[in-house]
């Protein structure tokens, strides 16, 4: 059986990112999925000097190990002003000094979602162009625009139209 990790880019408690990450994992055929939560990977703010100090952190190594032992990374990213939020990019700093390639040539479904009507379009495009130079091979992208009128706890996208453009992306990655 593939295994898949998911995880939203937020630090949030109830992240609309990691309920979209869950719903999407979730819709693989024959998939056992593991659902991260970056509070559980919670560092100091990365510096050169404290990794001089203390080494690399071992949650980075902890997390780290997890891409290396998915078969398929869902993560879908908050948008705070415009970019990564400060939990994932101080994960993802600390994980560089592991590996450049943090996303060890894993496949990807990278998404993105918000409150607003672009859904998190700016995040989803520095991700987009910046991972595949992490080891990211980003496989589809998804951005789910105005959560809250798109987004059932239930029925996870309850507009048809964007969730047959989701399960196009998702039918066309292969496990």
């Amino acid at each position: 059986m593939r295994k898949i990790i998911a995880f939203g880019g937020s630090s949030s408690k109830n992240s609309i990112n990691k309920q979209l990450a869950t719903y999407v994992a979730n819709l693989f055929q024959n998939a056992e999925v593991e659902i991260l939560d970056l509070n559980d990977y919670e560092m100091p703010v990365f510096s050169v000097d404290k990794e001089k100090e203390n080494g690399i952190h071992s949650l980075a190594h902890d997390f780290y190990a997890k891409i290396g032992n998915a078969d398929l990374i869902v993560l879908s990213l908050a948008e705070h002003n415009g970019a990564y939020s400060t939990a994932f990019k101080n994960l993802l700093d600390w994980m560089s000094r592991i590996n450049a390639k943090t996303f060890q040539q894993k496949p990807m479904l990278l998404l993105a979602s918000s409150p607003g009507a672009r859904g998190g379009a700016s995040v989803l495009e520095i991700a987009s162009k910046r991972f595949p130079f992490q080891g990211a091979e980003v496989k589809g992208s998804f951005s789910l625009p105005t959560f809250y009128e798109n987004f059932d706890a239930v029925n996870g996208i309850i507009n048809p139209e964007l969730k047959n453009q989701l399960m196009e992306i998702v039918n066309s990655i292969e496990l």
